[in-house]
């Protein structure tokens, strides 16, 4: 019988954190930002958390309560998921305001790049045994103007039938519902899955000692993660969730968005199918 860990709060943290270290944003640090813009953003936020202490009369005790617990994130490596679950959605919604073709939404904090390249007709990797209702999920990935995009990449994760990821829950194989699926040449894919599970977000580090604290649920509803992307074309990081799932309606995240609810239609034989379409814009 095998046994199954929860992924930790700060395994899941210290895995986004390596994960993000990869990326061109890290490297590229706050060199990418002009001081000008520095210090705009980070006296508007602090100017709104000296508000907050007027508005609410916050005492030295409290104050010293949340000293400690950004102590604690910092030292339990929390950071990537607390701004994730947190703070990533409305750093999207200002994204949008500019941009054309599919909704985005978070990323989130378990992406791993170097997924398996699969074709346009294909499977995830999964255990033979993998539970939960098979789902065939298919679409297009076309221009703004109606073109196809031959050889564009859906990349999709998921979490299991458990709420599990691979990569940030040790009973998982590597690459376990991951894979980097290239379109046909009419932008055309087929990707056979199962339907993921709400999870939760790791709760025994500060991020759920906070949640705690406020009477707040830590959870997410069931979703896929999407990195759609084609050559000289904007990609979209976006998740899609199903209509009528536990927390669709009160994501911990608030990261569901009308557009990107799916309505899968049972098929006959137990497996679920569902079309989603995806329009990139030009860089």
């Amino acid at each position: 019988m095998t046994t199954v860990e929860s992924p930790t709060a700060a395994g899941s943290g210290a895995n986004a954190t390596a994960s993000f270290r990869t990326t061109e944003a890290y490297h590229a640090g706050t060199a990418a930002v002009s001081p000008q813009r520095v210090s705009t953003v980070v006296k508007a936020v602090l100017q709104g958390v000296h508000q907050a202490i007027r508005d609410n009369d916050v005492t030295y005790p409290e104050f010293q309560a949340a000293k400690a617990w950004l102590i604690e994130v910092g030292e339990g490596g929390e950071w990537p998921l607390f701004l994730d679950v947190f703070v990533e959605h409305v750093v999207e919604e200002v994204a949008a305001r500019t941009q054309q073709g599919t909704k985005g939404s978070i990323l989130g904090p378990y992406y791993l790049p170097d997924a398996q390249r699969l074709p346009a007709t294909a499977t995830l990797p999964m255990r033979e045994d993998e539970k939960g209702t098979p789902l065939v999920f298919s679409g297009q990935v076309r221009d703004v103007d109606g073109t196809p995009l031959g050889g564009a990449e859906v990349d999709i994760w998921q979490a299991d039938d458990e709420g599990y990821y691979s990569g940030f829950a040790p009973h998982l194989p590597d690459g376990n519902l991951r894979g980097i699926v290239v379109t046909d040449d009419e932008g055309r894919f087929e990707i056979t899955t199962i339907q993921p599970a709400p999870y939760q977000i790791p709760t025994d580090g500060p991020t759920g000692k906070l949640i705690t604290a406020a009477d707040w649920h830590p959870w997410r509803p069931a979703h896929l993660h999407l990195l759609v992307r084609a050559a000289g074309h904007r990609t979209v990081t976006t998740q899609l969730y199903f209509q009528g799932g536990e927390y669709v309606d009160n994501d911990v995240a608030e990261a569901v968005k009308p557009d990107l609810i799916l309505d899968p239609q049972e098929r006959g034989d137990g497996t679920n199918t569902v079309t989603y379409d995806f329009v990139l814009e030009r860089d």
